[in-house]
């Protein structure tokens, strides 16, 4: 699939290595291409190579390193075993979203749009004056700023039809980020041991806060219209469960937005069995051909439990969520909330609510929803030409994603090294399963940086796709 250049390169560098120090500093990329003939292309992916192998480390604007031992001798923690006991559950590992790479990589892995994509502007002025305002030294109310609330609020308000008591700012319990709103409540609406019903894929997010709150998932099948209303009544009545947790727009990973004759049967079967609907709506400002409209909208009951994040929008150094419940499930949430984190940062709280209350937010949003639709083309159209074994069901109308079904012989987990090695870093779809994958796939995220380079990284995919095939 490439050239031998690289291998030459790798293993004369790792004879260098056997014989230097360590942190010696690996000759620089300039030399290495006049002493191997090789391009700098096929030298930055033969140190790639050595760093994905442990060998050499890169210090950006200083140079590529051998990596020193850690420790002369491996610790010794053999005591937190029984300190710690057995996991109540599995907690997954962190998804492959979070991780940080070095520029020089083709990045579609990111869970997070690039920050030419943000209102930066909007957010370093609100920064600045947040600091010299009050929020900078005071405690903020338990629930969250009333501003705060109010807004949240009435951004639901606004696509309550008529007939549909709208939610009061009361109602809105203010978090550090939708990770936290997840997680209490799960903690607090569901408990440890008891089932929850969930989209299958669904947010890998959705997957941790469930592990660690000790939650037992049901998966219910679901694809770009989402779930099968036939299969969620089924698991309903099968596992006695209380609640649903589900993206109706924009779902992360697929992209799926739910029809009004799907979000009307949910409802309905959320209402009969006397359940909650955790919507989470994360991908609200981030509609394409498509504007959301909640189905929290719609229900004035206390079973739609809503959740809204800003991080993705504003900035992911903005953790800010909302969340709207009603009853006494909203007293239960709270209190969880209050044990967990006690209260939001204020000086957050007060950015959030200047970003999104300026005139320029509007106008913001108008122009992210042009540009993502251009990054999502662009991606759409480079693996339709260079990977054509991938099939995409479904061409998302907003979030930041594409869902790519591959062939079932294919090795996913060599595919993924394949193309890490030639500098794509790619995220492969089992993390998105809560149960056993239904077949391979890819979330790709066209909303991160260099879309430039999309042609060149669908190529890599494909030429490690069709190695797999030769």
């Amino acid at each position: 699939m490439y050239d031998d250049s690289s291998s030459r390169i790798v293993a004369g560098l790792r004879e260098w290595i056997a014989k230097a120090p360590p942190d010696a500093r690996l000759p620089s990329t300039r030399s290495l291409v006049a002493e191997y003939a090789a391009s700098p292309v096929t030298v930055q992916r033969a140190l790639r190579t050595l760093a994905a192998q442990g060998m050499v480390e890169s210090r950006p604007g200083v140079g590529t390193f051998v990596r020193a031992a850690r420790a002369a001798h491996p610790g010794d923690y053999g005591w937190q075993t029984a300190a710690l006991g057995s996991p109540g559950s599995r907690v997954p590992r962190l998804s492959t979203a979070l991780r940080t790479v070095p520029n020089d990589v083709i990045a579609l892995h990111s869970g997070y749009p690039d920050r030419e994509l943000l209102p930066e502007r909007l957010v370093r002025a609100a920064f600045t004056r947040a600091a010299r305002s009050d929020a900078a030294v005071n405690r903020p109310p338990a629930a969250g700023l009333p501003e705060l609330q109010a807004w949240f609020a009435g951004e639901l308000g606004a696509a309550t039809p008529l007939g549909v008591m709208p939610p009061a700012p009361s109602d809105v319990i203010v978090f550090p980020g939708s990770q936290s709103g997840l997680s209490t409540a799960f903690r607090t609406l569901v408990g440890a041991g008891r089932p929850l019903l969930v989209e299958s894929p669904t947010y890998w997010g959705a997957i941790l806060a469930a592990a660690q709150a000790g939650v037992h998932l049901v998966p219910v099948p679901s694809g770009v219209h989402g779930p099968d209303p036939d299969e969620l009544a089924r698991a309903f009545a099968q596992t006695g469960a209380r609640a649903f947790y589900a993206q109706p727009s924009f779902a992360n990973p697929n992209g799926a937005q739910w029809p009004p004759e799907v979000a009307d049967r949910v409802l309905g079967l959320v209402r009969r069995h006397g359940a909650f609907l955790i919507e989470d709506d994360w991908a609200h400002d981030l509609g394409i051909e498509a504007v959301p409209v909640p189905l929290a909208a719609r229900d004035d009951g206390g079973h739609v439990v809503y959740l809204r994040s800003l991080t993705k929008s504003v900035s992911p150094a903005v953790r800010v969520a909302g969340v709207v419940a009603r009853g006494p499930a909203r007293e239960r949430i709270l209190a969880g909330a209050q044990a967990e984190s006690m209260y939001v940062s204020g000086l957050l709280q007060a950015v959030a609510l200047d970003v999104v209350t300026q005139p320029a937010w509007r106008t913001h949003l108008r122009g992210l929803g042009r540009r993502l639709g251009a990054r999502r083309d662009l991606l759409v159209g480079a693996l339709r030409a260079h990977v054509p074994e991938a099939r995409l069901e479904a061409v998302p109308q907003g979030g930041l994603n594409l869902w790519v079904r591959l062939p079932d012989t294919t090795d996913l987990a060599r595919l993924v090294r394949d193309c890490e090695t030639a500098g794509v870093v790619i995220a492969p779809g089992d993390e998105w399963f809560p149960a056993e994958p239904a077949g391979n796939h890819l979330r790709l995220n066209y909303s991160g940086p260099n879309p430039g380079a999309f042609a060149d990284g669908a190529r890599v995919i494909g030429e490690a796709l069709a190695g797999q095939q030769a």
